[in-house]
C-alpha cells in the first residue's frame, strides 16, 4: 500500500505544473522495480499514471459540457496501456535484466502505439536535472531510471538530488529570441470559434500594439484564427500592410475529408500554413475510427511528419498543445537540431485542472535540455 500511495504522491507532485517539480517522477521507476508482485507493480504503474493525468475527468467534463463520469471513464481507459506495458515487463529478479525492462517499457511508452497517450514520462524532467546537455544529458536521464530500478537506487537517488537542487539553484527560464513575442489570451472557448470580423480586428489590434512596442514576430495561440479561408488570408495580409510584423498563429484548414490543425505564418507580403500538428489530441480530435468506418470528418495526424519548420532563418520545433504532454514529437524535433521551439495551445476546456502549467512545464524543460529559445502562447 506505501508503495502505490508513494506512486500517486510521485506522480501528483511531479506532474503538478511546476517546472523544478518534474524530477519527483523519478522515484517512479523504484516504487515498480521493489514491488512484490506484478499485481502491486500494475497498482503502482496505476496510481503513479492516474495522479499524473488527474486533470483529465475535469478537462473532459468542460469540453463536452458533461458531468464526470465520461471523463472518469476516459482517465481509467487511458491509463490501461501505461498499466499494461509495466505490469507486463515487470519481474520480481534483480540485477540488470530488470533495468532493461524498464528502460522497454519507457521506450514503448514514448513512441507510437504506446507513445500516442504516453502521458507523464519520467524522461521529461531530463531538461530539468541536466539543462543544456543535449542528448548526453537524456542519456544520464536514462541511466538514471535504469539505476533507479538495482540496489544501488540510494547512490542514484543521492546524485540525482545533487543535480536537482544545483539546478533549482541556477534554473533560468528559457526566453525567446530578440523581437519574437508570444501572446497569451484569455478568450476561453469562444478562440476559433467566434469568426466575426469584429473578433479578427481584436486579434488583429493585439497584434499591431505588440508590433508598436517592437516585435517582429507576434505568435498568437492555436485556433487563434479559425478557419483558415482565402477571405481570412485576404483581411489579415491587408491589415498588416504598412507593418513590418509577421504573425504565427493556430488555426484549421478544412478539407472534404477532416481537417489539419495548423500555424499559419503571415504578414503583408504572403501567408502560408508553416505546420501541420502530428498528434492531435486523441477522441475529441483525431477521431482515426471514422475513416475505417467510411465516415468523414476529425483532425489529421501528420505524425512523424514536418518535425521542423524553416522560418525567419531559424530552424523551428513547432509543439502545438497535445504534442507537449508526450515525449516523440519534441524527441523527433530535436534530432533534426532546431535552433528554438515554439509551443502554442488552447486551454479553455482546461479550467480548473493544471494541464496548461504541466504544458509549459514541458516545454520549458525541453527548451533547457537543448540550450534553445522557447516562445510560448496560449488561450484560457
Amino acid at each position: 500500500m506505501w508503495l502505490v500511495v508513494l506512486a500517486g504522491l510521485a506522480g501528483g507532485i511531479g506532474w503538478s505544473g511546476h517546472v523544478p517539480a518534474l524530477p519527483a517522477a523519478f522515484a517512479f521507476p523504484a516504487l515498480w522495480a521493489f514491488s512484490a508482485s506484478r499485481l502491486i507493480a500494475a497498482a503502482v504503474s496505476a496510481a503513479y499514471f492516474l495522479a499524473a493525468s488527474r486533470g483529465l475527468p475535469q478537462g473532459v467534463a468542460n469540453f463536452y459540457a458533461s458531468d464526470l463520469w465520461p471523463g472518469l471513464l476516459l482517465w481509467v481507459a487511458a491509463s490501461l496501456a501505461f498499466v499494461v506495458v509495466h505490469a507486463a515487463l515487470w519481474t520480481k529478479r534483480p540485477g540488470k535484466g530488470r533495468g532493461a525492462r524498464y528502460l522497454a517499457a519507457a521506450a514503448l511508452m514514448g513512441m507510437p502505439p504506446f507513445g500516442l497517450i504516453g502521458w507523464a514520462h519520467p524522461l521529461t524532467a531530463a531538461g530539468v536535472l541536466f539543462p543544456e546537455w543535449g542528448w548526453w544529458g537524456l542519456a544520464a536521464a536514462a541511466a538514471g531510471l535504469l539505476t533507479m530500478t538495482t540496489r544501488w537506487w540510494p547512490v542514484a537517488t543521492s546524485v540525482l538530488a545533487g543535480f536537482w537542487l544545483w539546478s533549482a539553484a541556477t534554473w533560468t527560464t528559457p526566453s525567446p529570441p530578440a523581437g519574437w513575442v508570444g501572446v497569451d489570451l484569455g478568450l476561453g472557448q469562444s478562440l476559433g470559434r467566434d469568426a466575426t470580423l469584429e473578433r479578427h480586428l481584436e486579434l488583429l489590434a493585439a497584434v499591431k500594439r505588440k508590433a508598436g512596442e517592437g516585435a517582429r514576430i507576434v505568435v498568437l495561440p492555436e485556433s487563434a484564427l479559425g478557419f483558415w479561408t482565402p477571405t481570412v488570408e485576404r483581411l489579415w495580409r491587408s491589415e498588416l500592410r504598412g507593418t513590418r510584423v509577421t504573425l504565427l498563429a493556430g488555426a484549421a484548414i478544412v478539407d472534404h475529408d477532416g481537417y489539419d490543425n495548423v500555424l499559419v505564418a503571415a504578414s503583408a507580403e504572403g501567408a502560408r500554413a508553416l505546420y501541420r500538428e502530428r498528434m492531435p489530441v486523441p477522441v475529441s480530435m483525431w477521431q482515426p475510427w471514422r475513416g475505417w468506418l467510411g465516415e468523414r470528418g476529425g483532425a489529421r495526424a501528420d505524425f512523424f511528419a514536418n518535425p521542423i519548420v524553416d522560418f525567419d532563418g531559424r530552424r523551428i520545433a513547432p509543439l502545438i498543445c497535445y504534442e507537449q504532454l508526450i515525449l516523440w514529437p519534441a524527441l523527433q524535433s530535436a534530432l533534426h537540431v532546431p535552433s528554438m521551439i515554439v509551443a502554442v495551445g488552447n486551454g479553455w476546456w482546461t479550467k480548473g485542472t493544471s494541464i496548461v502549467d504541466i504544458q509549459k512545464a514541458s516545454a520549458q524543460a525541453w527548451a533547457r535540455l537543448f540550450g534553445l529559445p522557447l516562445v510560448t502562447a496560449f488561450n484560457t
